[in-house]
């Protein structure tokens, strides 16, 4: 079980990325108040050393490859029970406002972009690490918007958990729940339970209800 650094002893992290160029580049550029324990270039990888090595935090590639909307919430969406005990800080090239936003309802608590110096990136790691939000500054704005100042559509998604949030969308595009089992690497049976709670907290009759919901609100 990952614990809180005593104080003084540096935090220890997993770095996810597909380049291990960028990885290689990115631990040498950290100073010595991190500890980088592991790494990892794909999602399998990924949720295994995560499991295994339980960090104080993960940063983590937002663009990962596989997974839907990107491997990066594909990772945190398989490992939700380790969420709060361990604490994501997703890295991208993209500063765009449907990546930070879908990023942190996934689970991350922060989001820097590889602009950011070593010592930047550090700071961050330390200030999740601690409980912190942290976030690049012109990316704060994009995150206020979207949960401080949350529309009814942010309201409801507000009510489903991530998982569920991955099972809609893909119901709600017309997938079949073997289809949405398969790339979610879940059973029939999951989907089918997910699907029903989507629905009861939601409000919704059926899944031709969901489709129109989500085409409403333009979150397909």
């Amino acid at each position: 079980m990952s614990e809180a650094p005593l104080p003084g002893a540096p935090v220890t992290v997993v770095v996810v990325d597909d380049h291990a160029v960028f990885r290689s580049g990115l631990k040498a550029d950290l100073d010595e108040r991190v500890r980088v324990v592991g790494e990892a270039g794909t999602v399998e990888e990924a949720v295994t050393a995560i499991a295994a090595l339980r960090p104080r935090v993960v940063l983590l590639d937002v663009h990962l490859p596989g997974g839907l909307g990107g491997g990066g919430r594909e990772v945190l969406t398989r490992s939700t029970a380790l969420l709060g005990e361990v604490r994501f800080l997703a890295l991208s090239v993209s500063d765009a406002a449907e990546d930070v936003v879908s990023t942190i309802r996934a689970g991350a608590r922060g989001y820097v972009t590889k602009t950011a110096s070593g010592r930047e990136i550090t700071d961050a790691v330390l200030r999740v690490a601690e409980g912190d939000a942290v976030f690049s500054p012109r990316l704060a704005g994009f995150v206020l918007d979207a949960f401080g100042t949350a529309s009814v559509a942010d309201d409801e998604l507000g009510k489903l958990s991530a998982r569920e949030l991955d099972v809609m969308r893909l119901i709600a595009r017309g997938y079949t729940y073997r289809e949405t089992a398969k790339e979610l690497f879940i059973s029939v049976k999951t989907v089918e339970t997910h699907v029903s709670a989507v629905l009861r907290k939601l409000q919704l009759a059926n899944r031709h209800e969901l489709s129109r919901w989500a085409a409403d609100r333009r979150i397909l």
